[in-house]
């Protein structure tokens, strides 16, 4: 089955009572059982919800893979995922990463007794080197959040196979319709639902996808245990948007491609951060393993003065200055005191990061008008 029939109809069943064609919100907190331990398979809404199930049948499928899980959000996602390893365990992520990431590795599980290792992503090539004994993970971000670097997902997973070192893949940028990272050997794959799979910047979750079953059994089992999960209304909501995924991602990157070669040619603008640029240090690689280089980009302006970035900011009128991305509505973030709050200043400019970033989420509107936002917002003195 292709993309767009997969986005339309996996894990969608007529519903068996009444035929309709969408999955009901099953708004229940329980399940009336024939008797002790009889039921029709659910028990109790935290543990499974039949609209969650389809929901996390059809990310599974979007992914190629075996088995879904669906969180209360992309962090609840995340922390399932370090919940896996004990006291001693080494992580290793790169440097240039989701600063909510960053604060939950940092400032919740290391003092826990996990391990984390930031490289720069061009020490990802020597990945057999970095691994030591207590590398248990390795987790990648690519297309990274916000420089939009690249990573090569099939280099480190082919050595972590090597090595007995489980890979997550944060997919969030990408999406299943730009690149599957378990198809190239990832154990896991992690979604900011809240972004291009839900697409309407209505409701915020995450997911794990996952092939092999006994990963996804332990998996299954902080789900339950600890309950991060989404509600069924939310699910309901991101099925929907699943059915124009293909759609969305073929505007937010036709339309990204323009916004980031108009920027390219501005006398205003400094550096252009976007895979799709053919000067773009990742462009190579992004070309081969992804089907497209996605609806973000980020650029900085040749007059490196804060005040300055703030004011083109400020002066959008269709982009609207917010957090998150991935919505079908044009964002603007100021990844510094945004999504990237939580990492320290001086980390955040060794990687790159300077206070003067700006993170667009090209949304699918009339390119036209897009292009004429950015200029009036970046001509302005």
């Amino acid at each position: 089955m292709k993309f767009a029939t997969k986005a339309i109809h996996a894990g969608i069943e007529p519903d068996p009572s009444t035929g309709a064609i969408m999955t009901p919100i099953y708004q229940t907190s329980t399940y009336v059982q024939e008797s002790p331990g009889k039921h029709k398979g659910y028990e109790y809404a935290r543990s499974s919800n039949p609209t969650r199930t389809a929901l996390q049948t059809a990310l599974a499928a979007l992914e190629n893979g075996n088995h879904g899980l669906c969180y209360a959000s992309g962090l609840a996602a995340t922390d399932a995922v370090l919940k896996l390893f004990k006291p001693g365990d080494e992580i290793i992520a790169p440097s240039d990463i989701y600063g909510g990431t960053y604060r939950m590795m940092k400032r919740i599980f290391e003092p826990l007794g996990l391990n984390f290792r930031f490289i720069d992503i061009e020490e990802t090539d020597r990945i057999d080197e970095l691994i030591s004994g207590n590398t248990k993970l390795v987790w990648l971000e690519t297309p990274t959040n916000p420089l939009l670097k690249i990573i090569d997902i099939e280099h480190i997973t082919r050595i972590c196979k090597q090595r007995n070192v489980l890979t997550c893949v944060d997919n969030t940028f990408a999406s299943p319709y730009l690149q599957n990272p378990l198809d190239v050997g990832a154990d896991i794959v992690m979604h900011s639902v809240t972004k291009y799979l839900g697409g309407h910047s209505d409701t915020v979750m995450g997911a794990l996808i996952v092939n092999n079953d006994d990963l996804a059994a332990r998996l299954k089992f902080i789900q339950n245990a600890t309950g991060a999960v989404p509600g069924p209304q939310d699910c309901f909501l991101v099925l929907r948007g699943l059915k124009t995924l293909h759609i969305r991602m073929q505007r937010h990157c036709e339309n990204a491609q323009q916004v980031a070669a108009w920027l390219a040619a501005h006398t205003k603008v400094g550096s252009v951060y976007y895979p799709g640029l053919p000067d773009h240090p990742g462009h190579e690689l992004a070309a081969k393993q992804m089907r497209g280089f996605g609806g973000v980009v980020s650029f900085e302006l040749k007059d490196d003065r804060y005040e300055r970035a703030v004011r083109t900011m400020e002066n959008l009128q269709i982009f609207a200055l917010g957090e998150s991305l991935g919505g079908v509505e044009s964002l603007c973030t100021h990844p510094a005191s945004m999504s990237h709050a939580g990492m320290p200043r001086e980390e955040r400019l060794k990687i790159g990061l300077k206070d003067t970033l700006i993170r667009l989420s090209v949304g699918i509107e009339d390119i036209e008008d897009l292009i004429a936002d950015l200029d009036q917002a970046i001509g302005t003195d």
